[in-house]
């Protein structure tokens, strides 16, 4: 779970980035893999999501906040779950 007590307050101001989001025309299944999902099928899913975000006007702010709040889920900002943690130094299980 997302760590909530680092979310920023309710100021609209605040997530209004995410009213500029490539992602929010695309379905979010692309962004988040469904339990299982492993190999080729997986890295194929992760690479259509990174291509949306990589057009994205947001990316650098959609970075910062999975990164600040560690999404544990999903693609951010570009990244996956283990690019995060990788940043974030945390420690990777063989799951992800």
């Amino acid at each position: 779970m997302a760590e909530i007590s680092r979310l920023p307050g309710p100021v609209a101001q605040r997530w209004d980035w995410q009213l500029e989001g490539a992602c929010r025309t695309i379905s979010p299944e692309t962004f988040f893999h469904p339990e299982g999902e492993r190999g080729p099928r997986r890295r194929a899913r992760e690479d259509a999501a990174k291509a949306v975000c990589h057009s994205c006007p947001v990316i650098a702010e959609c970075l910062e906040h999975a990164l600040a709040v560690r999404e544990p889920y999903g693609i951010w900002g570009g990244l996956s779950e283990l690019e995060r943690e990788l940043i974030l130094g945390g420690v990777v299980s063989a799951a992800s």
